[in-house]
């Protein structure tokens, strides 16, 4: 179907995370491949500076000290340039990196491309499988739930 895309759901629980090496919002490489043994949450998300990413990305900023006390790390995903990362994540004070996904390249291997990144939120687990997957606006606290 030519607009599957469109209609795609998320990965399902429980399969493999697909790996990717992609820049961060500084110029370094991350490569999920690296993060095996850590929880990984993955917030694809449509645009920086944006009322509904800025609240969902806050309530990662504001549930920081939960999820470092749990060994999660947190990457904001969307394919807008290192530079408006940069403002965005120092204006609201992000304490994680957001990365640079050019092309949505990261986004299509986890049915988050679209005319814009549709707002996606994964957990991968230390054994680098999915352990959550919410399509909208999955927040800081549902994330941590899902660590059981």
């Amino acid at each position: 179907m030519m607009l599957s895309w469109l209609f795609s759901d998320p990965l399902p629980v429980g399969t493999a995370a697909p790996d990717f090496t992609v820049q961060d919002d500084s110029g370094q490489s991350v490569h999920l491949a690296d993060l095996r043994g850590k929880w990984v949450a993955l917030v694809f998300y449509p645009g920086d500076d944006t009322p509904g990413c800025t609240r969902q990305l806050c309530s990662f900023r504001d549930g920081w000290g939960a999820a470092r006390a749990r060994g999660m790390v947190v990457y904001g995903v969307n394919p807008q340039s290192a530079q408006k990362h940069v403002r965005f994540r120092e204006k609201y004070q992000f304490p994680f990196p957001l990365l640079v996904d050019a092309g949505q390249k990261v986004a299509e291997l986890y049915h988050a491309r679209g005319i814009i990144v549709k707002r996606t939120v994964y957990l991968i687990g230390p054994d680098g499988t999915i352990r959550f997957a919410r399509r909208g606006m999955g927040m800081s606290a549902d994330v941590l739930a899902a660590m059981g």
